[in-house]
């Protein structure tokens, strides 16, 4: 409990830190305010977006909406195929052996890369974000599955064969169980590549987001409502993640000694 605090109070720390320095920057001028607005200016126009004191205008609200049920959904959809297509690809060593080299190949291509593919087939429309975000989310999941399904112990593939378990049962009571520290960890990763898309995808679609709402404060150097959108989408991955490792704690539990 105490080295907790003592990690807690060491990112505390840090945070103030970081903001002192923000704050000496910008008063003293070694960045100009239209680039560098203060904290308090930045938190000024976070409550005014968010009608935190009732006389705002309650936009970056609504675009802060639209950016996380974006980034939810391409999560969820990215969660389920990848453990789906994981489930299916793992399990097999035969099947491995013959998608692993187009999995590589299609790995490493960026989701922002795809964009313009996207836009050509589905137009500037959210169901192409939403396909992009799913899409780039979806190899963390996909990957961290194979691998799981994958590391199974071999004797209890044995005994599975031997009980003649059909596939279903093995993936459900010995592949998913086994697979699971790792599907976790990999949906986390997901969570935060889903984020990541969702607001390059609103920049580049102009969609109805935070992202569409910090391109345009950087176009108008509205500096202070650029940095709140920035914070909001930092609260947003700390809260998602902190989540996640929430439910993961919870759910592994079985693990701990």
């Amino acid at each position: 409990m105490s080295h907790r605090f003592t990690g807690w109070l060491g990112s505390a720390a840090v945070l103030a830190a970081l903001i002192a320095l923000w704050w000496t920057a910008s008063n003293a001028g070694w960045v100009s305010r239209v680039f560098l607005p203060t904290p308090e200016a930045t938190l000024a126009s976070l409550a005014e977006g968010l009608n935190l004191r009732g006389s705002g205008s309650g936009e970056l609200l609504g675009f802060t909406i639209a950016t996380v049920r974006r980034m939810l959904e391409g999560w969820l959809l990215a969660s389920l195929f990848g453990v789906l297509l994981g489930a299916a690809i793992g399990v097999s060593p035969a099947v491995r052996a013959w998608v692993q080299p187009t999995l590589e190949f299609i790995r490493p291509l960026p989701a922002s890369a795809l964009l313009p593919l996207a836009i050509s087939i589905f137009g500037l429309n959210p169901g192409m974000v939403l396909f992009v975000v799913a899409f780039g989310a979806m190899w963390p999941v996909l990957l961290a599955t194979v691998h799981g399904f994958a590391a199974v112990e071999p004797r209890l593939s044995e005994v599975a064969r031997c009980l003649q378990m059909p596939r279903a049962a093995f993936v459900w009571k010995i592949g998913l169980p086994n697979a699971m520290p790792d599907i976790l960890a990999g949906m986390r990763l997901s969570m935060t590549i889903s984020l990541i898309v969702a607001v390059v995808g609103e920049m580049i679609a102009s969609q109805s987001g935070l992202g569409q709402a910090i391109l345009l404060a950087a176009r108008a150097f509205r500096a202070s409502e650029l940095f709140a959108g920035i914070v909001l989408l930092g609260l947003i991955g700390f809260a998602s993640n902190a989540l996640l490792a929430l439910a993961e704690k919870k759910l592994l539990r079985w693990q701990r000694p």
